[in-house]
């Protein structure tokens, strides 16, 4: 059974941003100094922009090869339309949004637009096993010789396989 869990449960909302007066290579400074894939553009109100990530790195890579001056706005790499999604998202809803859209991260928004947090993949992954690791094990035959099997006890077969 799934967690009853909304974004604004696990989210993390301590966020790297990224200005969008930055240029490019600014922005690729902050993730690699960071450690991130990617990192959401906010204005000075706090207003999600768009994400700039290591596709958006690659993408001006291949610009930059074609182009004699290559732009180094940051704007013109940012992913300005990601899935996004609101604080009261179901746990279910976010997973299938990752299935959906093959993104690493989900920005959480308010009703104005304003970044909140974000939830990652792993974000979810964690969840999921933490929510399990406190299930009660079902006490079912399968369950008990299992559990059997794992600790050596009362084996319902033998080892060697005969």
């Amino acid at each position: 059974m799934m967690p009853h869990t909304c974004a604004r449960d696990m989210m993390v909302s301590n966020l790297t941003t990224l200005s969008p007066t930055m240029d490019v290579m600014e922005a690729l400074d902050v993730l690699l100094k960071h450690r991130i894939s990617g990192a959401p553009v906010v204005d000075e109100n706090k207003r999600f922009l768009g994400i700039f990530s290591e596709k958006s790195c690659i993408r001006f890579v291949v610009d930059a090869a074609y182009e004699q001056m290559p732009v180094t706005d940051l704007m013109s790499f940012v992913d300005s339309r990601p899935p996004t999604i609101r604080p009261e998202t179901d746990l279910l809803t976010i997973a299938q949004t990752f299935l959906d859209a093959a993104c690493r991260r989900l920005p959480v928004l308010d009703d104005e637009g304003r970044l909140l947090g974000q939830i990652s993949r792993r974000d979810v992954m964690r969840e999921v096993r933490d929510h399990l690791k406190k299930q009660i094990p079902v006490a079912t035959g399968a369950g008990l010789y299992l559990s059997a099997v794992v600790e050596g006890i009362d084996r319902p077969f033998r080892a060697s396989g005969r």
